[in-house]
C-alpha cells in the first residue's frame, strides 16, 4: 500500500501564508467572542456604601452614580445603601441580590492599614464576602473597595492622579451585566436549539400547541 509523503514539519511557513493564518484565526476568535456592551440603558443598579472614610467612600460613590447616569442608566434604576463600614458590604450586598431586581451590584468602601492586624482581617473577609456573594447568587458583584497603606493613595484613587475607582467598578458592573445577558440568552436559544435537533433526530414530532386534546 502507497503512502503519500508527509510535508516536511521543519519547511518554514512563507510570511504571506502567515499572516493570513493570523488573519483567519483573528475572524474566528471575533466571531466566537462575547463581551458585554457599555449600556446600562433598562439595567437596575444596586450601590453598597460604606460610611466608614466618608471622605473617600463619597467621591468613589459620586464616581459610580456619574458613570451610571453617563452609561445610559435611569436615576430611578440606580438605589444606594450605606452600611457603617465595609466590613458589612458583603451581607448587605447579597441581601439587595438575592431580591432579584438587580443586575448588578457595585460595592464601594474604602479600608486604610493600621497599626495590627485588623486591617488585613478586614480585607480578607470582604473581599471573599463580595465573590462568594456573586458566585451563590448569580449576580455580578464589582469591587469598588479600596485597600490603601495611607490616606494618600486613597485620595490619588478616589478621584485624582490614579483616576476614581468607583467609576470603574461601575463600569465593571455594567458591562458583566450585559455579559451575563448575553450568555444566559445565547445559552437558551442553544439549548432550545439542541431539544429540536433531538425531535428530530429521534423521530418524535414536535408537539403543536394549538392541538386540541381528545377525549379518552
Amino acid at each position: 500500500m502507497l503512502h503519500t509523503p508527509r510535508a516536511d514539519r521543519n519547511k518554514p511557513i512563507s510570511p504571506q501564508r502567515h499572516r493570513d493564518t493570523e488573519k483567519t484565526t483573528e475572524a474566528k476568535i471575533r466571531l466566537r467572542t462575547r463581551a458585554g456592551k457599555l449600556d446600562a440603558s433598562g439595567l437596575r443598579f444596586g450601590i453598597v456604601v460604606s460610611r466608614f472614610n466618608e471622605f473617600i467612600t463619597d467621591r468613589l460613590l459620586r464616581g459610580a452614580y456619574d458613570c451610571l447616569l453617563r452609561s445610559g442608566a435611569k436615576d430611578e434604576h440606580v438605589n444606594i445603601v450605606r452600611v457603617p463600614g465595609s466590613f458589612e458590604i458583603p451581607s448587605a450586598s447579597r441581601t439587595l441580590a438575592e431580591t432579584g431586581k438587580y443586575d448588578a451590584i457595585i460595592c464601594v468602601g474604602c479600608l486604610l492599614r493600621g497599626g495590627t492586624a485588623h486591617y488585613d482581617v478586614i480585607v480578607n473577609e470582604v473581599a471573599r464576602g463580595i465573590g462568594q456573594s456573586a458566585q451563590e447568587t448569580g449576580v455580578p458583584h464589582a469591587f469598588g473597595v479600596l485597600t490603601c497603606d495611607t490616606l494618600e493613595q486613597a485620595i490619588d484613587r478616589a478621584g485624582l492622579k490614579m483616576g476614581n475607582k468607583g467609576f470603574e467598578a461601575a463600569l465593571a458592573a455594567i458591562e458583566m451585566a450585559n455579559l451575563k445577558k448575553a450568555v444566559v440568552g445565547s445559552r437558551s436559544s442553544v439549548v432550545g436549539e439542541n431539544k429540536a435537533v433531538a425531535r428530530r433526530t429521534s423521530g418524535v414530532a414536535p408537539r403543536n400547541p394549538n392541538r386540541k386534546k381528545r377525549n379518552r
